[in-house]
């Protein structure tokens, strides 16, 4: 199984994003490059369909003299727009869609047209993508690493799995108030049952202070 690095930013209060869905850019410079160095030292970096959609990214590293890892895309029912940033450079950049059964034929066909590899996997029971067997397939491929970066629904889904190693959270220094939660509900209603790290280191890059809480040895 791959050793599973899930990354991101929030206010102070522990919001992606303002209610209206803006979120660029939370973080400080200093803490984007680390973001980008985290990019370079991973083999594969992931991300749920809900985070294509709004931020239409392009997921690969900034660094100069560093090489992208594989783009990895949990789209359940192959919501990925055709004109997106990451089917456009799908031929420049590997890029992997991890969906289900229920994913539609010709849009799977047209993906692939474009040089996209769709990949079927079980589902959760909730429909989604089974990410135990998702993650079991990049390890089949060489992924030792992958790092997730968002958003909420899928950095809550693989919270619920177990399987985080580490999580870095860049926290900035705002207060937005009404807006969309880091991370959802993990059915925990006792304290005892918290997410308990290790060990965990804090710094301050620039105005942003980073927790780096580290679950599971490598």
């Amino acid at each position: 199984m791959p050793y599973i690095t899930v990354s991101f930013a929030q206010s102070i209060d522990g919001r992606l994003a303002t209610k209206t869905g803006t979120s660029q850019w939370i973080s400080g410079s200093g803490t984007l490059e680390l973001a980008q160095r985290l990019r370079r030292d991973n083999d594969a970096i992931a991300v749920g369909i809900g985070t294509v959609l709004k931020d239409d990214p392009l997921l690969t590293c900034r660094l100069e003299g560093s090489a992208s890892p594989l783009r990895v895309i949990f789209d359940s029912k192959l919501r990925i727009p055709l004109d997106s940033q990451i089917a456009k450079t799908a031929r420049i950049h590997d890029t992997l869609v991890f969906t289900c059964g229920s994913a539609s034929l010709k849009k799977r066909e047209c993906l692939e047209e474009k040089g996209l590899e769709i990949r079927l996997t079980g589902s959760d029971g909730e429909e989604r993508v089974s990410l135990p067997e998702a993650m079991l397939h990049l390890a089949s491929r060489g992924c030792a690493r992958v790092l997730v970066e968002g958003g909420a629904g899928i950095i809550t889904s693989f919270l619920k799995t177990g399987m985080v190693g580490r999580i870095l959270i860049v926290t900035a220094p705002i207060i937005i108030g009404q807006g969309i939660e880091a991370i959802g509900d993990l059915g925990i209603g006792r304290l005892e049952d918290a997410f308990k790290p290790l060990s965990f280191q804090v710094e301050t890059v620039g105005q942003d202070v980073v927790w780096d809480l580290v679950f599971r040895k490598e």
